[in-house]
C-alpha cells in the first residue's frame, strides 16, 4: 500500500518573512495598547462591583441575621481609638487660619456681623466631612487595606472562601459600617472642636463679641446644612472601606505589594474624595440652593 506523501511546505522568501513577523509585531503592540488604554475603565468597574456586592451583603446580612456582629464591634472600637486624636489635631490649625482668614475677608468688605455665620457655614459643609474623611482614608482605610492585603498573600482569604464563607459578609460588610458609624459620630466630634476654635480665635484675637458671633450663625447656617454634614460623612465612609478593601483583596507581589496596595488605596481615596465631595456640593446646591454646598 502506498504511503502518502508528506505536505509540502511551501517556501517563503525573505521578504514574506519579514512581512509577515512585522504583521505579528504590529497586532500584539496593538492589543497591548488596547489593553492598557482600557485597564483604567476595567478597574473602575470591578471597584464600582465590589461596592454593589459590599451595599447588598449589608442589607442581606441585617435582613437574615447573619450579621458579623462580633467583628463589627472590634473594627468600630478600633477605627474610633486610632481616628479621633488625629482628627482632633488637624481639626484645630483647620480651625484657626480659617477663623483668621475669614475674619480678614470680613473685615475688608465690611462684613463682621457675618464671621460667626461664615465660619460656621464652612465648618459645617466642607470642613468637617473633609477632615473626617481624610483622617478615615489615611489612618482607617490603610489599616483595612493592610489587613486584607496580608490575608491575601497568606492565602486566608482563599480559605475562607474554599470553606463556603463568604469574605464580603464576614470581613468587608463590618468594616464598611464601622467605619460609617465613626465617620459619622466623629464628623460631629470634629465638627464641635473645629467651631469652637474659631470662636476662641473670632473673640480673641479679633475682638469680636461672643455674643455677637454665636448670634451670626443662623443668618446662614441651617439644620438642612447639618444633615448634608452628616450624609457626606456617611457616604464618605463608604467610599474608603470599598476603595481600600478592594485594593486588600487584589494584592500581589508578596510583601511588598502589600505596601503598594496601601500607598496607591490612600491616594485614590483623596482623590476620590475631593471628586465626590465637588460631585455632591453641586448636586446639593442645584436642588436646594442657597450658598455652595
Amino acid at each position: 500500500m502506498p504511503v502518502p506523501a508528506a505536505p509540502t511546505r511551501v517556501p517563503r522568501n525573505s521578504a514574506e518573512e519579514t512581512l509577515l513577523e512585522g504583521f505579528k509585531d504590529g497586532f500584539g503592540s496593538g492589543t497591548k495598547r488596547i489593553r492598557e488604554t482600557w485597564k483604567p475603565l476595567a478597574a473602575f468597574v470591578s471597584l464600582l462591583r465590589l461596592g454593589v456586592q459590599m451595599l447588598t451583603a449589608t442589607v442581606r446580612t441585617i435582613l437574615t441575621k447573619n450579621f458579623a456582629f462580633e467583628e463589627f464591634i472590634v473594627q468600630t472600637w478600633y477605627t474610633i481609638r486610632v481616628c479621633t486624636l488625629p482628627a482632633l489635631a488637624v481639626s484645630m490649625p483647620f480651625g484657626i487660619i480659617l477663623a483668621l482668614q475669614v475674619g480678614v475677608l470680613a473685615q475688608e468688605v465690611g462684613a463682621v456681623s457675618f464671621t460667626g455665620a461664615g465660619n460656621t457655614l464652612a465648618v459645617v459643609r466642607q470642613a468637617s466631612p473633609m477632615i473626617t474623611a481624610l483622617m478615615l482614608a489615611g489612618v482607617a482605610g490603610s489599616a483595612i487595606c493592610a489587613d486584607l492585603g496580608a490575608r491575601k498573600i497568606r492565602e486566608e482569604l482563599d480559605a475562607l472562601e474554599v470553606m463556603g464563607i463568604s469574605i464580603v459578609d464576614r470581613l468587608l460588610v463590618p468594616r464598611m459600617l464601622a467605619t460609617v458609624v465613626v465617620a459619622v459620630l466623629l464628623n460631629g466630634v470634629v465638627m464641635f472642636f473645629t467651631i469652637m476654635t474659631t470662636l476662641l480665635v473670632s473673640v480673641v484675637l479679633q475682638d469680636l463679641p461672643p455674643g455677637a458671633y454665636l448670634a451670626s450663625v443662623t443668618t446662614l447656617a441651617t439644620v438642612g446644612d447639618l444633615w448634608l454634614s452628616l450624609a457626606k460623612a456617611a457616604i464618605f465612609g463608604v467610599m474608603c472601606t470599598v476603595v481600600a478593601a478592594w485594593k486588600g483583596i487584589n494584592t500581589s507581589s508578596g510583601p511588598t505589594g502589600v505596601g503598594d496596595s496601601v500607598t496607591s488605596a490612600v491616594v485614590m481615596n483623596f482623590i476620590l474624595l475631593f471628586a465626590a465631595n465637588f460631585l455632591i456640593s453641586q448636586v446639593h446646591t442645584q436642588i436646594v440652593g442657597g450658598p455652595l454646598g
